[in-house]
């Protein structure tokens, strides 16, 4: 993954800066590190491999030294697990997970699958996508103020076309020419997505003589798809229907427990 060396300063900067604000502490923030470390444990010193070094400073982690001497594909997955924007990866995850969270809980769950998935299992990430946005659509139809009736076993496009109807966005409907691409452009992009999970990945189980997913950068494409799909259809429905509890931004305390040490503030 090549990223230009200002861009890695920056995004570093910002990663530091959130792990201190949400993790508070030296001990969390180690143990939040730790999960992305790997090693092979051995003890001799030649063969010996670790993914990055966790770097200390009488005895307490040192996070700037530590991220610094990561690899920048780490630092972006980081970028990503916390919510922070990375351009040219996924940049509408922070808005849409911050939606998802304040109302849609099966989408949400889905979504942070896709999420952990994208690198090591990326048609996983296809399917979880393909979830997040049938969880997103079946949540609005489900709503009292729908008045189009749907099935629960609905898959993506039935979906798609039944939301689209009720927006009063599908194709054949009485709308200028331009609105109708956009439905029509969102019909197949939702037909893609689903042939996807039912073609080319293992959710349905295949041979080993079938095509499957493995290029992450397909799965970056699809989550970002499915981001800018999912937060239009969620801020045209709250706008239609002014239902005040889809999109609001949802904020975590993190609490510091009396036995751990705080970390010093950003500022000092």
């Amino acid at each position: 993954m090549e990223i230009s060396p200002k861009f890695l300063m920056k995004l570093i900067d910002q990663v530091e800066k959130k792990i201190w604000d949400d993790f508070t502490s030296y001990k969390n923030v180690k143990n939040y590190i730790k999960k992305w470390h790997q090693s092979n444990e051995s003890n001799n010193f030649n063969d010996f491999w670790e993914n990055f070094r966790i770097c200390e400073e009488n005895s307490k982690i040192n996070l700037n030294e530590t991220l610094h001497n990561m690899e920048s594909e780490i630092v972006v997955k980081i970028a990503i697990d916390l919510g922070i924007e990375t351009p040219g990866f996924i940049p509408a995850v922070p808005v849409i997970k911050n939606v998802l969270k304040g109302g849609y809980a099966n989408a949400f769950n889905s979504f942070q699958q896709a999420l952990k998935q994208v690198e090591e299992n990326p048609d996983l990430a296809v399917g979880s996508a393909n979830s997040t946005l049938e969880s997103i659509i079946k949540h609005i139809l489900e709503n009292n103020n729908i008045s189009i009736e749907h099935n629960p076993k609905d898959t993506l496009y039935d979906l798609t076309q039944n939301i689209l109807k009720e927006f009063a966005l599908f194709p054949n409907q009485n709308i200028p020419t331009e609105i109708k691409h956009i439905g029509s452009g969102l019909l197949k992009v939702s037909r893609s997505i689903e042939q996807l999970r039912s073609e080319k990945t293992t959710f349905h189980g295949k041979t080993t003589s079938d095509y499957i997913i493995k290029e992450p950068l397909y799965a970056y494409f699809i989550v970002n798809v499915v981001s800018s799909v999912g937060l239009f259809l969620m801020s045209f429905y709250e706008k239609k229907y002014n239902d005040k509890e889809t999109v609001q931004s949802v904020e975590i305390a993190n609490e510091t427990g009396p036995d751990e040490v705080e970390a010093p503030s950003w500022e000092e």
